[in-house]
């Protein structure tokens, strides 16, 4: 995951949609209670939820809509079904908070071979298609004119954010899966000369970040989401001192 995070991250920064993954994350927070009052895993009704959802924007987008509205909608709606779906369940409980704030001691073998699998497919899938998503990102009327079918290119990304972002939930939890993948970006995209640059800066920063914070959550007993997260606040802090406003 501190791989896949960042990688379809900097896609999204680089075309001003940061916030689709924090939209996403909520929409699957639906999924996953939808999972657990049905008794499904959650991880797939959440993976379903939010690629139906990701497509479903998109399409809006496309049809001339603001992004920011179609965000607005979908995370507003997607928090409010879960609210509902949780009140079946009468109220919270250790399976929601797990999902909220993330918790790799509860990762499941099962979990664990999903989120190997999506994770493969987005790293295979951005792979194939890097030249085209990176033209599609920049420079979407070109690409078009081009001949490249931006409308499916477009799609593949936002479903790849859905696929990262649901396989994340379980270790950063869904209020903090965003942060992940926007982060260390734009600590990487500070020091970088290149869309190619960010884009691999952007993963090892992730994985410092990830690993290191693993370590402070179990040493410190403290969960693991939020200790990457400050982690990576923090190094965006150092760096963004030391580039002295140039940003």
């Amino acid at each position: 995951m501190a791989i896949t995070a960042p990688l379809i991250g900097t896609f999204l920064v680089a075309k001003r949609h940061a916030m689709f993954a924090d939209t996403l994350a909520h929409v699957s927070l639906a999924g996953i209670t939808l999972g657990i009052v049905i008794g499904v895993n959650p991880v797939l009704t959440a993976l379903l939820v939010a690629v139906v959802s990701a497509l479903l924007i998109e399409e809006l987008r496309r049809k001339n809509l603001s992004g920011e509205t179609a965000l607005s909608l979908f995370l507003s709606g997607g928090l409010a079904l879960a609210v509902v779906l949780i009140g079946f369940k009468r109220g919270f409980n250790v399976d929601i908070f797990s999902y909220l704030f993330g918790s790799i001691a509860t990762v499941s073998e099962s979990d664990l071979f999903i989120i190997g699998i999506l994770g493969i497919v987005t790293v295979l899938t951005v792979k194939m298609l890097y030249k085209e998503l990176l033209y599609t990102v920049f420079n979407e009327e070109m690409a078009r004119v081009s001949g490249m079918s931006t409308h499916m290119l477009n799609f593949v990304l936002t479903t790849l954010t859905a696929v990262v972002v649901v396989a994340s939930i379980r270790i950063v939890g869904v209020l903090l899966i965003g942060a992940l993948m926007v982060i260390p970006v734009v600590t990487a995209s500070l020091i970088s000369k290149s869309f190619k640059q960010t884009l691999l800066l952007s993963v090892v920063l992730s994985l410092c970040v990830v690993i290191t914070g693993l370590f402070a959550s179990y040493y410190f007993n403290v969960p693991a989401g939020g200790s990457i997260v400050l982690l990576a606040l923090g190094v965006f802090g150092l760096v963004s001192i030391n580039k002295k406003g140039s940003w």
